[in-house]
């Protein structure tokens, strides 16, 4: 093979690999923001949280309710948690929900989607295309 042949593959190749596995930003998702008023934890910044993270918030909010032990639901743009949870508990637990569904384990890239297939939820990656099997919530 001639090395004209052999960069005018190379170059075909690259051109069918996403743009998204050459980029290099930084993935920062913002912490919760997490108040205690009374016996009850409100995270003021939930619906950011979720787009951020490009998640249903019902899944993001069933893994954290189950992980507190507690109950918890949606009002308007927060979330409302039964009992008492220190800000620094809510942070570890929502970037534990971030490496475990979002970010991708093969290239460390967070453009991923959950997709259930019979009984099984795959994390996708759209940047490399790796399929990972996930826990289910």
């Amino acid at each position: 093979m001639s090395e004209q042949n052999y960069k005018d593959l190379l170059k075909r190749a690259r051109e069918q690999i996403p743009e998204k596995i050459f980029e290099k930003s930084r993935f920062e998702p913002p912490k919760p923001d997490a108040v205690i008023e009374g016996n009850r934890t409100f995270v003021k910044n939930w619906h950011q949280l979720v787009t951020a993270i490009q998640r249903d918030e019902n899944h993001v909010l069933k893994f954290l309710t189950k992980e507190l032990a507690t109950s918890a639901n949606i009002e308007g743009q927060r979330a409302v948690f039964s009992g008492k949870h220190f800000r620094g508990t809510m942070i570890d637990l929502f970037n534990r929900y971030i490496k475990e569904y979002v970010i991708c384990p093969e290239c460390g890239k967070p453009d991923t989607v959950l997709i259930r297939e019979d009984r099984i939820t795959f994390l996708v990656c759209e940047a490399c295309g790796a399929r990972t099997s996930v826990k289910s919530v």
